[in-house]
């Protein structure tokens, strides 16, 4: 980067704390209205800007990023997840992207953990029977849900929040099991008491819960198909709070409808902000609007590793959370 300083185009509003230090430090060009860029103003965006601080909301396909000019360097993406930018179009312009790893772990395991607990006991049919008014006291028949201390939980995905949903969900009572593109360490799954099934397909038919925390990616796309959701046991429940994604969404609709499945805790879609109302519809599933990593901490701490990101890259070193090719 050359001596002077950068031009930082950030594409949402950020944390009043963050845009603060980010003027400071850099040439900046804020959002102040936090109106989501369309397909025009991202085009401006990567035409002009030297960074560009991107979120989910944002697609930077490769045929967006054709469209950057040789000043863009880097993209500091500002959250964990990177399934909406082109890495290898990046790479191939010379982009660095970065993401914001680990400061939203425990945020997103407690909202996991939120919908874990929800979604069997039935917490929202209770809210709404207050809210109208039709609650008659006390029954011993009345909104009946499902315990889940003793009940077998299988994690997809057994990263860092994985990790963590095992660490709470263990706590609880529950039985961890999980599946993952690798094992985890044996002192890991000795601390967690977590049993790894190498076949996906053997964990879905034997578990209670489903939790889904592994990353969209293209090889997690639809990895819960109809197919294996079908192998899925009628009295379970599945949790996601990763990517809407990873979830054949139609297919669990219908498994839904059919009463196939038991319920579901839904943070996340397949096309947000678009949600398919019959979700919205139906008593046993809580659908939230992509709140996981929702808590004033975990945004400043997003924010706080963007800086760094971009400081440690005007500097001319190699950022601390560089995207390695091997991200997928």
């Amino acid at each position: 980067m050359s001596a002077k300083k950068p031009l930082v185009i950030v594409t949402r509003k950020l944390p009043d704390i963050i845009e603060t230090r980010m003027m400071e430090l850099f040439n900046v060009r804020l959002n102040l209205d936090d109106q989501a860029f369309s397909s025009s103003d991202m085009a401006e965006a990567v035409r002009e800007a030297d960074i560009l601080v991107p979120t989910v909301t944002d697609r930077l396909d490769s045929r967006m990023l054709a469209q950057a000019s040789p000043n863009l360097k880097l993209i500091a993406n500002y959250g964990a997840g990177v399934d909406h930018i082109d890495l290898a179009s990046a790479r191939q312009r010379g982009i660095t992207v970065t993401n914001t790893p680990g400061v939203l772990t425990e945020d997103t395991a407690d909202m996991t953990m939120a919908l874990l607990l929800a979604v069997p006991r039935r917490l929202i049919e209770g809210v709404r029977l207050l809210q109208d008014g039709e609650w008659t006291g006390w029954a011993p028949t009345g909104l009946q849900g499902s315990r889940i201390w003793g009940k077998r939980l299988g994690i997809v995905g057994m990263g860092r929040i994985g990790q963590a949903v095992a660490r709470r969900a263990k706590a609880f009572g529950l039985s961890i099991h999980y599946h993952n593109r690798h094992r985890i360490s044996t002192a890991a799954e000795e601390e967690l008491e977590a049993t790894y099934w190498e076949s996906l397909d053997q964990m879905l038919a034997r578990m209670d819960i489903i939790s889904v925390n592994c990353p969209h990616t293209p090889a997690t796309y639809h990895l819960l198909s109809a197919r294996r959701l079908k192998l899925m046991q009628k009295h379970a429940y599945i949790i996601n709070t990763s990517r809407g994604e990873v979830i054949d969404e139609s297919a669990l609709i219908r498994m839904l409808v059919a009463g196939e499945l038991a319920g579901a805790g839904l943070d996340v879609f397949e096309n947000e902000p678009a949600v398919n109302p019959r979700f919205l519809e139906m008593p046993n599933v809580v659908a939230l609007p992509h709140m996981g990593s929702a808590t004033l901490e975990g945004r400043n701490d997003m924010g706080e590793k963007v800086l760094i990101n971009i400081k440690t890259f005007s500097d001319g070193h190699n950022p601390p959370d560089r995207v390695l090719e091997d991200w997928v």
